[in-house]
């Protein structure tokens, strides 16, 4: 998928140095909580120096902390994702309808976007966490081998998703991760008539999810949302036959008070 004029590298009105900043900020993200500056420059590919310049920054905005030779990000962080939550009325009319949905199935329920290659938690019930990764509100996921991921894939157009598999690293996560790009356009292209998509144990093993797509009031697909269960104790008919209505409940519940 090209990129708009404005973000292209090459146009006049991007701003590299901002570039640079927010990719030193990304390299902490599932790496140790404090890094060298020459692990943030081996990360992000960027010279010491711009390094240096960033990180620097950043302190004196307070968005970073520093000692010694370790930096690390500050508390400070979190009021950038929290200015989209707040601006974003997704995950405010979502909370309640993902917390029924757990209450009701006695799992964990999750909403996400599709960021790139990538879904991003943008709401999540408190009340059962299932797997060994921390999947809070801000957790990046590949979207190719995630349920939420492939029906937000399904939901684009045919261009689109031939940019996303010519382009995206399908990465193994487990024995039955999917990474042949025509097998996947078949998985994908079913989720699509489905509806839904049902993940087994691709992302990580015992780990068995189900997801649908929310769309917003004018119909156009916004999120997706899931349930995860253990593999060894839910199978997928139930997943199919009881998950699935309660599931789709909440969407066209969710749906009318999603205007924009």
């Amino acid at each position: 998928m090209a990129a708009p004029p404005e973000t292209d590298p090459q146009s006049r009105s991007y701003v590299e140095s901002l570039a640079r900043g927010l990719a030193v900020m990304r390299a902490f993200r599932e790496q140790s909580d404090r890094l060298t500056l020459s692990d943030v420059a081996r990360i992000t590919g960027l010279s010491r120096a711009a390094v240096r310049r960033s990180l620097l920054t950043l302190e004196a905005l307070g968005y970073a902390e520093s000692s010694g030779r370790y930096f690390s990000l500050s508390p400070q962080v979190l009021t950038l994702a929290q200015a989209y939550l707040s601006s974003s009325p997704v995950p405010r009319v979502a909370q309640s309808f993902l917390e029924k949905v757990s209450e009701q199935l006695g799992q964990s329920c999750s909403l996400s976007i599709l960021h790139h290659d990538e879904v991003i938690y943008i709401a999540r019930s408190a009340r059962k966490r299932i797997g060994s990764l921390h999947r809070d509100v801000g957790t990046h996921l590949p979207a190719h081998c995630t349920s939420m991921g492939r029906v937000l894939l399904a939901a684009l157009s045919d261009k689109e998703l031939d940019a996303f598999l010519a382009t995206a690293k399908l990465e193994s996560h487990t024995r039955y991760t999917i990474t042949d790009p025509d097998e996947l356009r078949t998985v994908i292209e079913k989720a699509r008539r489905s509806n839904y998509s049902l993940v087994d144990q691709e992302l990580e093993i015992d780990l068995r999810t189900l997801a649908i797509p929310i769309q917003n009031a004018s119909g156009r697909v916004i999120a997706a949302m899931n349930i995860g269960a253990r593999a060894s104790q839910t199978g997928k008919k139930q997943m199919l036959d009881e998950f699935l209505p309660v599931m789709r409940d909440a969407a066209a519940n969710m749906q009318p008070l999603l205007v924009g």
